[in-house]
């Protein structure tokens, strides 16, 4: 059994995780998913990891995972919890020192959705969430992940503060990326994890909602992670 510390992205809440919770839970792990304090504007990345350190409670070696921009986060949470394992899924790969507010030139996100939309018909970078995030989630979950983050803001102090490690953390680190992907495109990240990583990523059929529209799918394979990093 291992416990999972899941952090979610940007303008999201940790209620985007209840599926894959309730899919690891079933197959004998323990969970925590806590709400990042993401609403205060001054709430720092090491408060965001303090949120997730403070969920864990006594809890030791988890493995965690960060979604999206939680990417920022898990490291840090990775870094501070002796971790069993990293996994990013989806996710921000931050180089020290970096902004989250620098990231998106640094790694020439805005010309990688360009061209990506232009080869899938205008599908990647879509403004209509329900087709640029959540094309495979069911309406009925996608429409209820839309009321819980309506009002949802995200902490001008974390967006600009420097990402505070001076190197990756020596924790076992995977990556997933989801092949449907319409925020981040898959070809996009495979250069990112190359890049800034040097591994080789898992890949996942899904948006970039993949924890709503294929959770069990998701868990099984966070469940294989926990295994590989158990032996």
């Amino acid at each position: 059994m291992a416990t999972f510390a899941l952090i979610h992205g940007g303008g999201d809440v940790a209620w985007s995780w209840h599926l894959v919770e309730r899919e690891l839970r079933a197959l004998g792990h323990d969970t925590v998913a806590p709400d990042l304090p993401a609403d205060d504007p001054k709430a720092t990345l090491d408060d965001y990891a303090d949120a997730v350190v403070s969920a864990l409670g006594d809890r030791t070696e988890p493995v965690v995972v960060g979604h999206s921009y939680g990417g920022f986060t898990a490291p840090l949470v990775a870094a501070r919890t002796r971790a069993k394992a990293l996994v990013m899924l989806a996710a921000m790969v931050p180089a020290p020192g970096e902004t989250a507010a620098e990231w998106w030139a640094n790694t020439g996100y805005g010309e990688a959705v360009g061209v990506q939309s232009e080869l899938d018909g205008g599908l990647t970078g879509a403004q209509d969430p329900f087709v640029g995030f959540f094309h495979d989630v069911p309406r009925p979950l996608a429409e209820e992940a839309l009321r819980r983050t309506a009002d949802r803001g995200e902490s001008e102090a974390a967006y600009s503060q420097p990402w505070p490690l001076a190197e990756w953390p020596s924790v076992p680190t995977t990556f997933i990326i989801c092949t449907e992907d319409r925020f981040f495109p898959a070809r996009f990240l495979r250069r990112v994890v190359a890049d800034r990583l040097g591994i080789v990523p898992d890949e996942i059929v899904g948006s970039h909602c993949v924890a709503l529209s294929r959770p069990r799918e998701l868990a099984l394979m966070l469940h294989r992670h926990a295994e590989s990093a158990a032996q």
